[in-house]
Parts: structure tokens; C-alpha cells; sequence
């Protein structure tokens, strides 16, 4: 089946899934939206579309409480600048489309400003497959959901370290695109050795999963993606490619250093 046949949640699944073939995991690169500059966002876009198999554009917001301090300078820095999701969609729709699925990843806020109702057929119009919403709680995610399902959009749902098991089954059941496990608790951007009991972790998940299973959070060299081979089927890059982006350096070229390439 080609890509073009897909439905824009099905694009992010077989994306993933083709680049973990041979069990070397997909990457999924992050880039706040409009940072380091909103002049270069359809630059950067197609910049990461040339090392990774699936991009996440971060909407910036004032109070990004899961993330750390390179991702929070990076919003303070776009939110400057005059980015909105409004602003986001816009771009995304006036550029050339990339050749991989684009998410987004946005805290519940700055959806609820813009209009869930409107949102879904925009998104879509704009090229974008799914949504990450990391303080959305699950029991309360059922109308974006559904709302999202209308246009063929995914809503990826998260898992932790700590969550319990009959949880997890409800949110791998429910998660669209992929499931999103979180390496550790706390924010993103400090570096994870990947220690034993976060393999057998991310194992679990992947065992209880029909989708694809990308681990983020703290994922910054070769080293870790090496060791995560075999226990995921992609990984999230997100504070560490920001740095790259922010000193003005080749996110492909980076990108092809995890995959043991540069």
C-alpha cells in the first residue's frame, strides 16, 4: 500500500515501522516551531525531513512543564517572535510538503485558544497526521480524540516508567501513530544512561502494543540509540537537536550520527 493511500495517523505508523526494519530505531526529530527563527522554520522543516523518518514541531507555550530548560528557551524564544499554532498551520500549509509525517506536539492550552472544533480539518489541510498533547490526561481525551479521527489524525498517547499495568493496556490501546514512552520521570533534556530496569520497561510496553513504540526523553548521542536497538522501534530527539538547530549547525548530517552514519 503507498503512502499516498494511507490516512494521515496510518502515514506516522508505517513511516516508523519502515525505518526499523532491521531493528535499528526510526527517528523522530523535534524542533520547536520558529526557533531560532521564524524566517528559517520552512528551512529547518525541510532540513530535519532529510535525516528523519517522522518530525515533531513544537507549539511554543508559556509554562512547557514537561520539558527542560533548552526546550522552555526555545519557546520563550519563539513566543517572542509572534509564533502561534495559527502562525504554524499557515506555514505548514504555504511550504512544500515534506516527504515524512509531521506531528504536533502541543500542551492543552494553546488548542483550547485556538478552537478544538476548528482545529482537526486545519491540521489536516496543513499536512499534519497527528497531535502529542502531554498534559492532556487520558480520561479526559476522548473528545479531541474522536474529534482528531474525523480527519484521519492521531493522537499519540504517553506512557511512563511508573505507569501501572492495567493503565497501560488502556493507553496503548488508545494511543494512534505510536506509543510515546517516556525513558523517566521528570522533564526533558537531561541525558539517560539507559540503565537495565529501563529496557525491561520499554519492553513491557512494546510487548502490550500493536503500534510502533518510540521512547523519548533525554536522548542525546549514538551511545543510547544504540543501546535502545531492539527494545524500540523509534526515539525522540528533542532538546539535544534543538542545541543543533540553535548554533546554526546541519541537523541531517547531526541526525545521520545516531544512525551511526557521520
Amino acid at each position: 500500500m503507498s503512502q499516498t493511500s494511507l490516512r494521515p495517523r496510518e502515514r506516522i505508523t508505517a513511516a516508523i515501522r519502515a525505518a526499523s526494519r532491521d531493528a535499528a530505531p526510526a527517528l523522530v526529530a523535534y524542533l520547536t516551531a520558529g526557533f531560532p527563527s521564524r524566517e528559517r522554520f520552512t528551512e529547518d522543516v525541510h532540513a530535519l525531513a532529510r535525516g528523519a523518518d517522522v518530525i515533531e514541531i513544537g507549539v511554543p507555550f508559556t509554562d512547557p512543564m514537561a520539558d527542560g530548560v533548552t526546550i522552555q528557551r526555545s519557546s520563550q524564544a519563539a513566543l517572542a517572535q509572534g509564533v502561534t499554532l495559527e502562525w504554524i498551520l499557515r506555514e505548514l500549509a504555504a511550504m512544500p510538503r515534506v516527504r515524512v509525517p509531521v506531528l504536533l506536539m502541543s500542551y492543552l492550552n494553546p488548542l483550547l485558544a485556538f478552537g478544538p472544533e476548528r482545529l482537526p480539518a486545519l491540521a489536516a489541510r496543513s499536512g499534519v497526521s497527528g497531535l502529542i498533547v502531554p498534559d492532556l490526561p487520558f480520561d479526559e481525551s476522548s473528545p479531541l480524540r474522536e474529534a482528531l479521527t474525523e480527519e484521519g489524525l492521531a493522537l499519540v498517547q504517553m506512557a511512563t516508567p511508573v505507569t501501572r499495568p492495567e493503565r497501560l493496556a488502556r493507553l496503548c490501546d488508545a494511543s494512534e501513530g505510536f506509543v510515546y514512552a517516556v525513558t523517566m520521570t521528570g522533564t526533558t533534556g537531561r541525558s539517560v544512561s539507559v540503565p537495565f530496569e529501563t529496557l525491561e520497561y520499554l519492553d513491557r510496553v512494546r510487548a502490550r502494543s500493536t503500534l510502533p513504540v518510540c521512547a523519548g526523553f533525554g536522548i542525546r548521542g549514538p551511545e543510547q540509540v544504540a543501546r535502545l536497538r531492539g527494545h524500540v522501534d523509534g526515539v525522540i530527539i528533542g532538546s539535544a537537536l534543538v542545541e543543533v538547530l540553535e548554533r546554526g549547525g546541519d541537523p541531517a548530517a547531526w541526525l545521520a550520527t545516531l544512525r551511526g552514519q557521520g
